[in-house]
Formats: C-alpha cells, sequence, structure tokens
C-alpha cells in the first residue's frame, strides 16, 4: 500500500530493522529488550513486565537511518543547524500520546493535530482514497492489542494468528535469556490483558475502546479496567516506553 502511494508521488520508503523480536525472545544466546507482557503473579496479583522493545527494535533503527541519510553515521557530531522534520500520525483522540523526539536531530510534527482531525477524520479520509482497510501501526504479537485487533488477526489471516498463539505459549515463562541466567519469571506471562492462553481469550468481547470508536456510551469503571487505546509507536508513548510494527516482530504485512 506504501508503494502504491508513494511511488508516483515520488517519495522513497526506507525500511529499518533491528532484528526479530521473537526470535530473540525464544533465544536463550541473545540479549532482548523485553516486551510488555502481561503477568499473573503466583498470588494471582495482576503485573506487567517493563517495556523496553521500541526504543531497541524502531527507535535505535530509526536514528540510524536518519543520521546515515544527514550523512553523520554516529558517532559523528551533528551540527545543530542539521535537522529532519518527522512527521508523526498523532490524531486528536490521543493527543497526550505526542512527544518530542530525543535527540535535537530530529524534530517531530503531529499535522493530524495542527489540522485537528480525530481518527474519524483520518478513517473518511482514507476511505476517500480507497485505503480504508489501512491497519494502526503496531506489532503482530503486542501486548496492547485491543479484542479488535486480536480478532482481526484471527478472522484475516490464519497463519499469523497460529504464530501469535504460538508464541504466546511459548513466552508463558518469560523470555528464554532470563531464564538461562537464572533469573527466572516469577509468574506466567501471557500476549493478552486477561492473562489467559491467547486461544483461550475472550477476544470476541467488545471493549470499551471499541465502543469509544462507534460513538457507543461506555461504563467508566470499563474504561479503567480495560483502557481505551491500542496499540502504540514511536513517540507516541503508553507508558514508559513503546512497542513496535509487524515488521519488527518479523511477519511483514
Amino acid at each position: 500500500m506504501e508503494e502504491k502511494v508513494a511511488k508516483p508521488a515520488g517519495i522513497p520508503i526506507h525500511r529499518v530493522s533491528s532484528g526479530n523480536i521473537r526470535n530473540d525472545a525464544l533465544n536463550p544466546d541473545h540479549r532482548f529488550a523485553s516486551m510488555p507482557l502481561h503477568i499473573l503473579n503466583k498470588d494471582g496479583r495482576p503485573g506487567m513486565t517493563r517495556r523496553q522493545c521500541t526504543g531497541e527494535y524502531k527507535i535505535k533503527p530509526i536514528k540510524q537511518k536518519v543520521r546515515e541519510l544527514l550523512g553523520y553515521p554516529y558517532p559523528a557530531r551533528i551540527s545543530k543547524w542539521v535537522f529532519v522534520e518527522q512527521w508523526v500520525g498523532i490524531s486528536t483522540d490521543e493527543f497526550h500520546r505526542a512527544k518530542d523526539a530525543d535527540v535535537k536531530y530530529m524534530r517531530n510534527r503531529h499535522p493530524f493535530l495542527d489540522m485537528s482531525w480525530s481518527r474519524t477524520e483520518c478513517v473518511r479520509y482514507l476511505t476517500s482514497l480507497g485505503l480504508a482497510d489501512t491497519p494502526k501501526s503496531s506489532c503482530l504479537g503486542c501486548p496492547f492489542h485491543g479484542n479488535a485487533q486480536w480478532r482481526h488477526i484471527r478472522d484475516t489471516s490464519p497463519s499469523e494468528w497460529a504464530d501469535v498463539v504460538e508464541f504466546d505459549a511459548a513466552i508463558r515463562q518469560g523470555n528464554a535469556r532470563a531464564n538461562a541466567s537464572g533469573n527466572r519469571l516469577l509468574g506466567e506471562a501471557f500476549l493478552h490483558r486477561s492473562r489467559v492462553p491467547l486461544s483461550q481469550a475472550p477476544i470476541d468481547h467488545v471493549t470499551a475502546a471499541e465502543r469509544v470508536a462507534l460513538h457507543i456510551v461506555v461504563d467508566e469503571a470499563d474504561v479503567l479496567e480495560n483502557g481505551v487505546e491500542d496499540g502504540c509507536s514511536p513517540w507516541a508513548r503508553r507508558g514508559d516506553a513503546d512497542a513496535l510494527t509487524r515488521d519488527d516482530f518479523g511477519l511483514a504485512t
């Protein structure tokens, strides 16, 4: 889809990668940047692992590519007068997620906020261009997926669904590197927020986030429990770090 729109407009596309987080998580010999897995502790209390994945698998390779395009590969010092302007697609529904880049040679712009566009306006515009099926940017196996995203994978891509179900089962005891080093997880890890195996998770339940998108009145307690945002992207953070794209997970759309 990117090539269909960008190439005729003369816009080059650069794909960057820092490896495959799925493989790294299951490889005891590979350093692993923690995913925000949902944890069920032995005493029954819920928890969540730290999120480091986007910094390692997305932001870092983006910075490396930007330096390359500017002609200042690491560790060359970049003049304060040299920078790129990076456009980030944050809509008004999630304005609080708009962040500045953490380096001076990258300056973030948020065009949808400048135009006061909500996700509804974005979808309407994409629909007018015949691009209504454009998905949100997110990792194939991201623990921040809402039920709608899990259902979409299950119902439209059986092979990807089988893969994330397999990964969910494989990650139950945490990442392989930590286990091999004796730093075992004190509980069980899950991809779905219900903290049950993904194959059994209640993904057919319509969440608060979906009802908000459909303009249906939601119960405040449900919002607090389930949240109203799905997915995340660089400089559009949910908490202390970020998640990944499907490409970063090793399974391109």
